[in-house]
């Protein structure tokens, strides 16, 4: 919705590898006649006389007891359920195949965007099969890299993960946040580059917030939340306010530089200008695109002042606006004001009004997702039909010039200072690994930093775009990724793969589960629904509020171009999504049950009724609606994944994963909605729930749990779709 010790320890124990019987006594699996699949039986959940009146309108919510994830009798639950899934996987045999090639795939050593600060190189390494990213440090462009921080090191399974880096001005002092078990709660700390120690300080309580520095290397800003009163993995979350904490503090002598309990739903994103003369505040509101900016005069750079008088410079929330950088008092900022695309605007702060905007880089035809400035350059990054354009323009707004890339694909990061000469960018597609590449802004030229092998043979596969057209005459892109000499007879394993919202695009990335699932003869496909940010906010705003059943309509008329052009059918046609992701595959499997052989749900809103009273929920109303209104509650009720389950329905094989400390999306939706499945099945395909402890809803995840999770569901494909006979 917007991420073990250097010996390691022994391998994490999957929490699906066992399978004792419940405590019912029952054994989780009945048998079966030689060579069928044993027979589930689920364990029972309990239900409760719980209804819910909205605007008249009663709605039973039997398993509202799941919503606490951490009662004993929940924590039975989901033993239960886990051991079941085990019993089930188990007895698919290509699983050992499948955690053996997948292994093989992700030992390559992979990095991030190399950044500069202060003269020094920083970048986050893993050597293939690391649980972390290990953050490295070169002292000079052409200096040895070293270790500067290994959070591997910060626990014993893997589960401590990085969460923010910042560098201070002059390359010697990191700010980073650590991450545990997945949750999006921040520990802030700080550490020396010069001699890999850490200071006392210890910064709690932060979450969305990364860290600004004032470019004397006394202090940073960022933003937390008052400490919970109870529950922190589902207490709501309100009251963000931004604060400087100056070096070697303690955290409650920080400054408090802006808060509005006015308005306690507003939230504050710190930057600093790179000449160190103003704080730059964004101020947003859940998922609401638009966004204010706050300009605080630092004065000298040298001694700065962090308190003082915040200039409400874009206060009217009617649009997005990102800051790209600043030039003396100019401002530039990325925005769809009178732009639906993007444009990119210069704002003077000596005459900050609309009427004096300038428009540096008008809109195009493609879509301009973010921009940074770079040795008198905008590097701005574009989006066409979904995949990647990057072009370089001068700062007058002259004629700009295509940064070349390798083919259709995707960028990932692209790094550089206003004093930098050149920058770094990393470039994927669906076929080839994250590779790092350097260009020389003066001369133009580009030289490979990275290019991690593969380990398999890209030849053998092919990426294609197609157009379709939805439901109501909208075309609508998707990228299909499969074997060359694909045969086109319906008979296909296909994964099709959507997100639909929040603005978020889906673009071509480079991913192992993936790869290893096109091997074993499967279909890739990825839709850019209405709802994403595809082709700018228009698109956006086409599949939100009133609008989601855009969303749906659009995914279910892909699966039905899928069968109609004989890439699959059916009976070989999974069906996955994560988040509001999973929220799209619930919805669509209820409305379509006979157009899904199998349905993947991760960490998703499957309870539309109630998702914004836990943690951040409250932050996406802007793009669902609440069901506190009596309007939004008749959408949401017409397509919430658990509401509409109907019993006596013959349901997809549906197996539902989560962590049980995800505090993004609670897992609560997730229990619910697979208790519910259960009850409501009337076929023989099988709906389990894969519950990972330790885990939250994605970010930071080790190594180890990724594969184990990924095995899993690439194994529940396998077991319910099979594979092409010369596959795995």
């Amino acid at each position: 919705m917007p991420s073990p010790a250097p010996d390691r320890p022994d391998a994490r124990v999957n929490p699906c590898a066992a399978s004792p019987s419940p405590r019912d006594g029952g054994p989780a699996l009945a048998p079966a006649p030689a060579g069928e699949r044993p027979i589930l039986r689920y364990p029972p959940t309990r239900r409760v006389d719980q209804v819910d009146h909205y605007h008249g309108t009663p709605v039973e919510d039997p398993y509202r007891w799941l919503e606490d994830t951490d009662s004993p009798e929940t924590r039975s639950w989901i033993e239960e359920q886990n051991r079941l899934t085990a019993a089930w996987l188990g007895s698919v045999p290509q699983r050992a195949a499948i955690v053996r090639r997948m292994t093989e795939l992700w030992d390559r050593p992979r990095w991030s965007v190399p950044f500069r600060k202060g003269g020094r190189v920083f970048s986050l390494r893993n050597d293939g099969l690391q649980d972390q990213a290990v953050l490295h440090v070169q002292d000079s462009p052409d200096a040895p890299a070293r270790v500067l921080l290994d959070p591997n090191a910060l626990s014993r399974d893997g589960t401590v993960s990085l969460s923010t880096l910042a560098v201070s001005k002059d390359g010697g002092l990191l700010a980073y946040g650590v991450s545990e078990g997945g949750s999006d709660w921040q520990e802030f700390r700080v550490r020396e580059v010069d001699t890999g120690s850490d200071r006392p300080d210890r910064l709690g309580w932060i979450k969305f917030s990364g860290a600004a520095w004032t470019a004397d290397g006394g202090g940073f800003f960022y933003s937390r939340y008052p400490e919970p009163a109870a529950g922190a993995l589902t207490s709501v979350l309100a009251g963000q306010r931004l604060h400087y904490h100056r070096l070697g503090t303690p955290q409650s002598e920080d400054v408090v530089v802006y808060e509005r309990p006015d308005r306690p739903t507003l939230g504050f994103q710190p930057q600093v200008t790179d000449d160190g003369r103003y704080l730059v505040m964004t101020v947003w509101q859940g998922s609401e695109p638009a966004n204010r900016v706050y300009v605080l005069d630092l004065g000298d750079p040298a001694a700065p002042r962090v308190e003082g008088e915040m200039v409400r410079l874009l206060d009217d929330a009617d649009a997005a606006y990102d800051f790209v950088g600043s030039v003396g008092r100019v401002l530039y900022f990325r925005t769809d004001a009178d732009a639906p695309l993007g444009r990119l605007i210069a704002v003077d702060l000596r005459a900050p009004e609309r009427s004096a905007w300038r428009t540096v880089v008008p809109q195009t035809g493609d879509t301009l997702i973010r921009a940074r400035i770079v040795d008198g350059h905008f590097v701005a990054e574009s989006l066409h039909d979904a995949h990647a354009r990057v072009r370089l323009f001068p700062l007058d707004g002259g004629p700009g010039r295509d940064l070349e890339l390798p083919t259709l694909g995707s960028v990932g990061a692209v790094t550089g200072e206003p004093g930098d000469t050149d920058l770094f960018f990393s470039f994927t597609s669906f076929l080839h690994p994250s590779t790092i590449y350097r260009h020389e802004l003066r001369t133009g030229r580009t030289e490979t930093v990275l290019a991690p092998a593969a380990g398999f043979d890209p030849s053998r596969f092919t990426t294609e775009q197609v157009f379709y057209t939805g439901r109501d005459g909208t075309r609508v892109p998707m990228f299909l990724v499969h074997r060359r000499d694909l045969p086109r007879d319906g008979n296909n394993p296909t994964l099709l793969y959507g997100y639909g919202g929040f603005r978020w695009n889906l673009v071509p990335g480079y991913s192992v589960p993936t790869l290893v699932w096109l091997e074993m003869g499967g279909v890739y496909a990825v839709p850019n629904l209405r709802g994403g940010g595809e082709y700018g906010e228009a698109w956006h705003r086409a599949g939100m509020l009133d609008r989601k059943q855009n969303v749906f309509d659009d995914f279910v008329a892909a699966a039905e171009f899928l069968v109609r052009e004989g890439y699959t059918s059916p009976g070989k046609l999974a069906v996955s999504g994560a988040s509001n992701g999973g929220l799209l595959v619930g919805a669509v499997v209820n409305q379509r049950p006979d157009l899904f052989a199998a349905a993947l749900p991760a960490v998703g809103v499957m309870d539309m009724l109630r998702y914004h009273r836990f943690t951040i929920g409250w932050g996406w109303v802007p793009e669902y609606g609440s069901a506190d209104d009596p309007e939004p509650f008749r959408w949401l009720r017409a397509y919430s994944p658990l509401h509409n389950l109907a019993p006596g329905t013959r349901y997809p094989a549906t197996l539902v994963t989560t962590g049980d400390h995800d505090d993004r999306v609670v897992p609560g939706h997730s229990f619910k909605y697979a208790a519910a499945l259960q009850a409501a099945q009337a076929g023989d395909a099988p709906v389990l729930i894969r519950v990972e402890t330790r885990a939250g809803h994605g970010a930071g995840k080790p190594t180890s749990m990724q594969i184990e999770e990924e095995a899993d569901r690439l194994a529940f494909l396998v077991g319910v779709l099979g594979t092409r006979p010369s596959g795995t």
